[in-house]
C-alpha cells in the first residue's frame, strides 16, 4: 500500500463507500507482519518509492511463496528479484496473474500502474550484460517509469553509443551497465549532463575478477556526475534512478 492508496481508502471510509472492518483488515498489518522467518514491511510503500521487494537467493521456495502471497494481499504490485522458473511455477499456483521474466530474473505482480514522470536511459555495454540491464529496466517499468533501452553499445564500437546521444540526453537519469574493464560509464559521463548510475557486472575474463575490475574503474571515473552501485545490482540502480525522478517531481 502506498500513500495514494491509503488516502483513497480513508476517503472511501469517510464517504461511507467501505466498511470500517474492511479498512481495518487493510491496515492492521502496519507497520509490519511477523511470519516467524521474516518480518514483512507493509508500511514501506507509504514512506518509500516502492513496497518491500523480495530477494530470492538464500530463501526456500516455500518461504518465497509465502512472502509473495502475503505481500500481494497488502499491495497491488509485488516484486521478487533473482527468481527462477521453479519459483515462478510455485507462486503461479497461488497467484495466476503473476508474471516472470527469465532474462531479468524478476517475478512480479502488477495490478496497478501509477506513472512516474520522466524517463531513464538504460545502456548496456554488451549482450552478456543484458540480465543486469533488464533487471534495472524492468524494475523501473514495474515502478511506473518510462525506459529507453540502448543495448550493446560498448566502447569497442563507440559509434553505436554516439548514435544515441539524443535519446540519452532526453532522459532524466542514465543507468550504464558494463563488465570487462567498465569504461563505458566514464565515457557516458563525459557525454551527458544527466546523472549517471554505473553498474559493474561480473562479465569478463579472469583478470576482471568477477566484476571487481569494472567496479574499481567506475569508482575511479574521471567523469563527473557518475555514481556507482554494487556488482550486478541492476535493481539498486533502478531504485536510485526512480528516486531521482521522484525528487524532480
Amino acid at each position: 500500500m502506498n500513500e495514494k492508496e491509503l488516502h483513497s481508502l480513508l476517503k472511501k471510509l469517510q464517504q461511507g463507500e467501505v466498511e470500517l472492518d474492511d479498512v481495518y483488515k487493510k491496515i492492521k498489518m502496519l507497520p509490519y507482519e511477523d511470519l516467524g522467518f521474516a518480518k514483512l514491511d507493509h508500511h514501506r510503500g507509504l514512506r518509500d518509492n516502492f513496497p518491500e521487494v523480495i530477494f530470492c537467493p538464500g530463501k526456500s521456495i516455500a518461504q518465497i511463496e509465502q512472502i509473495f502471497v502475503r505481500l500481494a494481499e497488502q499491495s497491488d504490485n509485488v516484486l521478487a528479484t533473482r527468481a527462477d522458473e521453479v519459483v515462478f511455477q510455485m507462486v503461479r499456483e497461488k497467484i495466476p496473474q503473476v508474471q516472470y521474466d527469465g532474462v531479468a530474473r524478476l517475478l512480479y505482480l502488477r495490478r496497478s500502474n501509477t506513472p512516474c514522470p520522466g524517463q531513464v536511459a538504460v545502456i548496456s555495454a554488451g549482450t552478456a550484460d543484458l540480465p543486469v540491464a533488464e533487471e534495472a529496466a524492468l524494475t523501473l517499468e514495474i515502478m511506473g517509469a518510462r525506459v529507453e533501452r540502448i543495448y550493446d553499445a560498448g566502447v569497442a564500437g563507440i559509434h553505436r553509443l554516439i548514435d544515441k546521444i539524443e535519446q540519452i540526453n532526453a532522459s532524466q537519469a542514465v543507468i550504464v551497465v558494463a563488465g570487462m574493464e567498465g569504461a563505458l560509464a566514464s565515457v557516458v559521463g563525459g557525454l551527458t549532463s544527466r546523472p549517471v548510475i554505473a553498474v559493474p557486472t561480473s562479465v569478463g575474463y579472469g583478470a576482471s575478477f568477477n566484476g571487481l575490475a569494472a567496479l574499481l574503474a567506475m569508482l575511479n571515473s574521471c567523469a563527473s556526475g557518475v555514481a556507482v552501485v554494487n556488482i550486478d545490482n541492476g535493481f539498486g540502480a533502478a531504485t536510485m534512478a526512480l528516486a531521482i525522478l521522484k525528487a524532480r517531481d
